[in-house]
């Protein structure tokens, strides 16, 4: 069960060139989380973690209730901004609204804002308005705000997020390798140009394991999944490289998902493995490879 876990943490940690203004933020997800804000907020800070990403409260009891618990507990954010209509015009509308008052808040700057822009069935020219408004707005406010590799969205492929890198050069992306994985049903061998090219647009991760049918495997410490472990931690080690070469901060989620994400066992839909335990793993992991 732990061959995975002790393949990695006895792996020498990659000789990175370091430039000191080099910051690595490590973030929690609420996905799944069944208590309160300040319940999660609690845990997140017991847990060693740096933040938590979670979406935009449009409500503002919900905001006054997310920006009171990051207070107490000292812990720093990044949003997640999205439209959810089947029409163009209702979801650039509702995304607009969102990513402006999550970039414009006056109370907590996020670190940055994730966004789970558009869809795969929109046309190209009305899926670029959501990339160009955020590229104007990311000027305006000093924030980085990047588009997520993603099923369903603008970047759900590897090929058809490299049409969009290649007429785009300002686009930023949020890397959840992932998807691709699971779209292509490999670890993407036959795609090396296009990851490559991707790895220079990433500013922040979704540290989560992927395998070629399926975005998140069972347990990413079982000995069965190195392969893909290997793959992600390679193009990961890729991005960390390039970020402390040049001084930057990188960001990385850990966002393993509960039930049904996580495989469950049939009939009673129990979780083959403890999601928040694994993401505090993952956590462990990525601090101990890519921390100073």
């Amino acid at each position: 069960m732990l061959a995975s876990l002790n393949t990695f943490a006895l792996l020498q940690k990659p000789n990175f060139s370091m430039n000191n203004n080099f910051e690595l933020k490590l973030l929690a997800t609420n996905w799944g989380f069944a208590g309160t804000i300040d319940e999660y907020c609690a845990k997140v800070k017991q847990d060693g973690y740096d933040g938590i990403e979670i979406w935009w409260p449009m409500e503002k009891k919900d905001q006054d209730e997310l920006f009171a618990a990051l207070k107490k507990y000292d812990l720093e954010v990044g949003f997640l901004t999205a439209g959810q209509e089947p029409v163009y015009k209702d979801h650039f509308n509702t995304f607009k609204k969102m990513v402006d008052a999550a970039a414009t808040n006056t109370v907590q700057k996020p670190l940055y804002i994730n966004c789970h822009s558009g869809r795969d069935y929109f046309s190209y020219e009305d899926n670029k308005t959501f990339i160009d408004h955020t590229i104007q707005l990311a000027k305006d406010t000093g924030i980085k705000i990047c588009h997520e590799t993603h099923r369903s969205r603008i970047l759900f492929a590897a090929p058809v997020a490299r049409q969009y890198m290649e007429k785009i050069p300002e686009l930023r992306v949020t890397f959840d390798v992932s998807h691709w994985c699971n779209v292509s049903e490999s670890l993407l061998q036959d795609q090396q140009e296009t990851v490559d090219m991707t790895l220079q647009r990433v500013d922040h991760i979704h540290a989560r394991i992927g395998h070629p049918e399926g975005p998140q495997v069972n347990d990413p410490r079982a000995p069965e999944w190195d392969d893909a472990m290997k793959a992600h931690f390679a193009w990961w080690d890729k991005i960390v490289e390039i970020k402390k070469q040049k001084g930057d901060r990188l960001t990385i989620l850990t966002e393993f998902g509960p039930p049904t994400y996580m495989p469950t066992l049939p009939y009673t839909r129990q979780p083959l493995a403890d999601q928040w335990a694994i993401n505090v793993h993952m956590m462990g992991l990525l601090r101990k490879r890519y921390g100073p």
